[in-house]
């Protein structure tokens, strides 16, 4: 990735805890890059590997995913469910030769705005080293990610 590029991240954000803490993070004027485009979900519960791979398949150099803490989900266990998909996704990377830190999940309530803008500022940092998907170069991965998802 060159200097002057930024890594595009997507974060699937749960409505009830993840949203309302970037919203917060936004009314308290937190400063973050803004390289990060949300995706509100009901629940986290609703994530599943095609949703990621695609992510990554149309060119995002990262995807967070971000809800409720274990424990204190509004539909009971889907961030439960939602830990065993993305473990599956970070799995499936790994097969593609993909880092999976470029998958990132992170418990976030609606009372902490910080957190979510430290979150977004850290993983800028960590994509930055990265450098850019390799996906988005990589016609072999690309194909063999389409063939994961059935796209």
């Amino acid at each position: 990735m060159s200097c002057s590029e930024q890594p595009k991240i997507v974060a699937f954000v749960c409505n009830w805890c993840a949203y309302a803490g970037a919203d917060l993070a936004g009314v308290s004027r937190m400063q973050y890059p803004p390289n990060v485009r949300l995706i509100r979900l009901m629940c986290t519960g609703r994530v599943n590997h095609a949703f990621l791979l695609n992510t990554f398949l149309k060119g995002a150099d990262g995807v967070l995913v971000s809800g409720c803490h274990i424990g204190e989900c509004h539909y009971l266990e889907g961030n439960v469910k939602c830990q065993k998909v993305i473990e599956e996704t970070w799995e499936m990377l790994r097969l593609l030769g993909v880092d999976e830190r470029r998958l990132r999940l992170k418990w976030i309530s609606a009372s902490e705005g910080a957190a979510f803008a430290e979150e977004i500022r850290s993983f800028v940092q960590l994509l930055k080293g990265l450098g850019n998907n390799p996906l988005k170069e990589d016609g072999d991965r690309r194909s063999d990610l389409r063939q994961m998802v059935g796209a």
